[in-house]
């Protein structure tokens, strides 16, 4: 299994459109800990491609988790080894990296094993029980169930990234944010929890009050309790909501199909909907436009979302 990831990224992109998925499933290992071989997954768009482990240069002063660096034609990539954020103690050595690409960033996984690309609906992919993702420090932000009755376990590939580059909580990455001039609220849906508070932490320091959902599914029951209550009041919906953010990989429902019933839906008239994802392949971007999304941003980088929040919230408030 190769770099078939890459040649590929216009199909899996109209997949994404259809609320639809590939991912890749893969093995960590037997855990000593409890002697089971679970099964992971990871969205296919995000893989560059999955190789054999190649000799590992291990640095001084690395942070946790981090095993080395890998030279792959030419570039240094860091190892992070997937293990140690799970929690787990496996003692055969791993035998696969799969080189991720998003965010801009490359980075490669130390994994036990592959095993195939399955394709899925985002119908399929489910909320994980709050006992399940706790146990993993809240890694694990989707699952579904095979045909031969394994639980795969989505990990937030997202956070293990930013906790290793210790990004989490530095207050520098919010440097330049202006508060806005007048009141705004904003609405805003992703499954990562890292990305959730880190959205938080961007309108706060804009000053702007929020409603939250975790998945697609959650956000557009709200968006139409939301729309209701604003119906019953005689009011817009875009006096009780200036903006929406949205993630595109969601359980239940995605962010381009989010993105297209609200634009679809007359009651959200004039209310811009920004995608804010760690998929950021022009091929992604393109779609967010066709579905109607008024901006695309990269996740994690707050001052370039308040730069695109700041004229859309701004131009509510003078219409």
């Amino acid at each position: 299994m190769n770099s078939s990831f890459i040649t590929s990224v216009d199909e899996r992109t109209k997949l994404a459109g259809a609320n639809r998925l590939e991912i890749l499933l893969f093995s960590l290992g037997l855990d000593a800990n409890t002697q089971r071989e679970e099964v992971f997954g990871l969205n296919v768009f995000k893989i560059r491609e999955v190789i054999q482990v190649p000799e590992i240069t291990h640095a001084p002063d690395m942070p946790v988790g981090f095993k080395g660096l890998v030279s792959l034609r030419g570039v240094m990539i860091p190892v992070i080894d997937l293990a140690h954020f799970c929690g787990m103690s496996v003692e055969e050595p791993a035998t696969k990296l799969i080189v991720t690409e998003y965010n801009k960033s490359t980075q490669a996984l130390l994994v036990g094993s592959v095993e195939q690309i399955l394709r899925l609906e985002w119908n399929d992919i489910k909320v994980p029980p709050p006992m399940m993702a706790n146990r993993m420090g809240g890694l694990i932000t989707a699952v579904t169930e095979l045909d031969d009755n394994r639980i795969v376990m989505l990990l937030d590939v997202e956070k293990v990234l930013v906790e290793t580059a210790g990004t989490q909580d530095d207050p520098s990455q919010f440097e330049g944010i202006e508060r806005l001039d007048n009141a705004a609220t904003v609405f805003f849906a992703d499954d990562s929890s890292v990305a959730r508070r880190q959205i938080e932490n961007t309108l706060d320091r804009l000053g702007a009050n929020y409603y939250s959902a975790k998945n697609g599914e959650e956000a557009w029951e709200k968006l139409q309790e939301i729309a209701a209550r604003a119906e019953a009041g005689h009011t817009p919906v875009s006096e009780m909501i200036n903006a929406i953010i949205t993630d595109v990989e969601m359980p239940g429902m995605d962010g381009y199909v989010l993105t297209r019933h609200i634009k679809s839906d007359a009651r959200f008239k004039g209310i811009p909907v920004i995608m804010h994802s760690s998929l950021s392949a022009d091929a992604n971007m393109l779609l967010g436009s066709k579905v109607g999304a008024d901006a695309y941003i990269p996740k994690f980088d707050p001052v370039e979302l308040s730069k695109a929040l700041i004229p859309l919230l701004n131009q509510i408030s003078n219409a």
